[in-house]
């Protein structure tokens, strides 16, 4: 994986490399977690959450469920609800996605465009943010509400102050 880790961000060159992110990830996700994607059209969030269905060991071709609004993985370790909210305008019509039957019970939400609804969707969210460099790379940070994505988002930090010492040492 060729990533440049400082500062708390990671900045993916490839899209492979924000595949092998999710993957990387996935394996300190359990029953309840809830990732909210953010980044503007093209940022990396399906290649991202691509790589969660991998590690999660989902074999399953991935896409975005722009126009069926959920997609369920559950090949894998746990359940993966993928949502994408980008056509949605108000919070009323998150319930005809079904995602208020899954959001916070077995598996892991994963939202794509859920930023503008996440103080109706859950108190506790790890929000990945995915930017668009002017070098056409990918910066990527966590920001954590709640107790239990805040323990996520360290054990992520932890995962990749880890594989970016081993990569410097090799």
């Amino acid at each position: 994986m060729t990533y440049l880790f400082q500062n708390e961000a990671v900045t993916s060159y490839e899209a492979a490399d924000t595949e092998k992110l999710g993957e990387l990830i996935a394996p300190k996700l359990r029953d309840g977690d809830v990732l909210v994607l953010s980044g503007g059209l093209g940022a990396g969030k399906t290649h991202f959450t691509k790589g969660v269905a991998r590690g999660l060991g989902d074999t399953v071709p991935v896409t975005s469920p722009t126009f069926a609004l959920m997609a369920v993985h559950d090949q894998g370790r746990i359940p993966l609800f993928h949502f994408d909210l980008y056509r949605l305008e108000h919070a009323y019509e998150l319930e005809d996605t079904g995602i208020f039957d899954v959001l916070g019970y077995e598996g892991v939400c994963l939202l794509e465009w859920g930023e503008q609804f996440q103080d109706e969707l859950s108190d506790e969210f790890l929000r990945v943010v995915i930017e668009k460099t002017a070098e056409g790379a990918r910066r990527i940070y966590f920001d954590a509400v709640g107790a239990r994505p805040k323990q996520l988002r360290q054990q992520i930090l932890d995962t990749l102050e880890q594989e970016n010492g081993a990569s410097a040492s090799e």
